[in-house]
């Protein structure tokens, strides 16, 4: 007799992915495990459009940043071989880093709590998408006097510290870190399609292209620029060597200690005592009543999702290449699909903030003088919607009396707001009580309109030695025009200045279109005598004033 809940199960898998098997866009590849059996193993889409080649079961692609925890595994081997202490100073095998003030921890760098800049977010400030050599990172993450927070305080994701710990594993570990993987982690697990690459300009056999959709409906390759990616996300793999390692992951066995594994997804806790859902590398949480440990990935021209629910020995693993999808919300479509309403609990109830409860926010921006921080609200689909520095809208919701923004919504914070629902009519407050990472700030509201003293002496030629990088404000067709130049290019950013003492800029990039805030340092008489460059991940970059306003 069949497997009526077999058959239902793989019927439900071919509709969620049967829509991608599609010649004329780019796919990606499928794999799930379910108690050792293979429900999807599928190549969907085209791996290259240029030579009309299709993904196949046997295409490899690029995890991205769900590789992170692959690094931090690697650091964690070596501790267990009493190579290296992960509660040690990162200087101790980082010599070059800065002395000044506390130092950042290895833990610290697996859990985005090191508060050091990201030379990837800082290359995007200022020289844009030009191609890195090989040393840049490290000459970037050395110069670096000043930094986001002081360890331990909060949390936001720096691709520059899995950089750093991929040092940590060629120095410790005594050779490249390429090799350390391949002998230490793939050939061990049987993982021999998979490798450590250094950049999207290399060719490996099999490997799909990388795409990124351009405003004309085209398609451009996706080329992440630097010579030199390491442990904060460059490999490449299959279907069936991450169902391998997603095995191992939830029953570790051939590798290292099971609890030296069990590590990777052990919850974090800030200074403050908060706990977050984030931990050496991969991101443990709740989903419609089952434990699921996960990591997304993103890189020029792709994405990824690698989730397992280790409870019900739930394995899956999503790479693309460029078709548009959400891979973390196919993933979870496919728990749904495979575990069903037996199983699992209902869904996550979330109560949104409805934008019309919050109408005189909407549209509004606030500013923290104390934090440099730049943040607005706007109507998400009738939801009210919160933006950092510029970004797009994300969803609020209520709890407990507050706004509530989480981490795995977000990717940064969480973000507490302090106000309640306004009533039709009522002002928006002039001031909000906004917390990232349970550290309260003072946010003071901005005005609807910028009047003709907040782009007042703007105009000029700026430095920053942190950044090696210079700027330039200057005015064309009538709007103020922001240009950062290193040695290895530069950034355009049109510049939106909003009050005498905050402006919005946002890179010219239909690839990467960053914003962020400048703060603006302005003496007794309103005269700019220095500026601050403030991201979603990378905060106070100074630039001092040159010459003569």
């Amino acid at each position: 007799m069949a497997d009526t809940h077999t058959n239902s199960v793989d019927e439900r898998l071919r509709a969620l992915f049967d829509p991608y098997a599609r010649t004329g866009q780019p796919g990606m590849v499928v794999g799930v495990a379910h108690k050792g059996r293979i429900l999807v193993r599928r190549g969907l889409g085209m791996a290259s459009l240029e030579q009309s080649t299709a993904n196949t079961p046997w295409t490899r692609m690029n995890l991205g940043s769900t590789a992170k925890h692959m690094t931090s595994i690697a650091v964690l081997l070596l501790a267990e071989q009493g190579k290296l202490d992960i509660d040690q100073p990162v200087r101790t095998w980082i010599p070059e880093l800065q002395p000044d003030g506390p130092q950042p921890t290895l833990r610290q760098l697996m859990n985005h709590t090191s508060g050091l800049r990201c030379y990837l977010d800082l290359s995007f400030f200022c020289d844009g998408m030009s191609m890195k050599p090989v040393g840049y990172a490290l000459a970037v993450q050395s110069r670096q006097r000043d930094r986001n927070f002081a360890p331990g305080d909060q949390m936001l994701y720096c691709n520059g510290g899995y950089f750093l710990l991929s040092l940590v594993v060629e120095r410790a570990g005594g050779m490249p870190f390429r090799d350390f993987l391949r002998t230490h982690l793939f050939e061990p697990l049987g993982m021999h399609d998979t490798v450590q690459v250094g950049s999207d300009m290399e060719l490996h056999e099999g490997m799909a292209t990388l795409h990124v959709r351009q405003p004309d409906g085209g398609w451009q390759r996706g080329i992440f620029p630097t010579k030199e990616a390491r442990g904060d996300g460059a490999v490449i793999t299959t279907i069936d060597d991450m169902l391998r390692w997603l095995a191992h992951l939830r029953a570790p066995g051939r590798v290292g200690r099971p609890e030296t594994w069990a590590q990777l997804s052990q919850r974090s806790r800030l200074n403050n005592g908060l706990e977050l859902d984030y931990g050496l590398g991969l991101v443990r949480s709740d989903y419609r009543g089952v434990e699921t440990i996960h990591h997304a990935g993103g890189i020029i021209g792709g994405s990824c999702q690698m989730l397992t629910v280790p409870a019900h020995e739930l394995d899956i693993i999503i790479m693309t290449n460029g078709v548009p999808v959400d891979p973390s919300a196919l993933a979870n479509q496919v728990v749904d699909a495979v575990l069903g309403d037996a199983v699992l609990g209902p869904p996550r109830a979330t109560r949104h903030a409805e934008a019309a409860q919050y109408a005189p926010l909407v549209g509004r921006r606030y500013h923290s003088p104390e934090t440099g921080l730049l943040i607005g609200f706007g109507d998400a689909d009738g939801k009210l919607g919160f933006s950092l520095v510029g970004n797009y809208l994300m969803p609020l919701a209520q709890a407990d009396g507050r706004l509530h923004l989480g981490y795995a919504e977000s990717g940064v914070g969480p973000f507490d707001v302090d106000v309640a629902p306004l009533p039709h009519g009522a002002a928006a407050p002039a001031e909000l009580r906004v917390a990232e990472c349970g550290q309260y700030a003072r946010f003071t509201l901005l005005p609807d309109t910028a009047g003709p003293d907040a782009e007042a002496g703007l105009e000029g030629d700026y430095v920053s030695p942190d950044m090696a990088a210079t700027m330039t404000i200057a005015r064309a067709d009538g709007a103020l025009v922001m240009h950062v130049r290193d040695d290895y290019g530069r950034a355009q950013m049109d510049l939106t200045p909003l009050a005498p003492q905050v402006a919005l800029w946002r890179v010219r990039s239909h690839v990467l279109p960053i914003p962020g805030a400048l703060n603006i340092e302005r003496d007794a008489t309103g005269r700019v005598t220095g500026l601050r460059m403030d991201g979603a991940r990378t905060r106070h970059v100074w630039f001092r004033r040159t010459g003569h306003a």
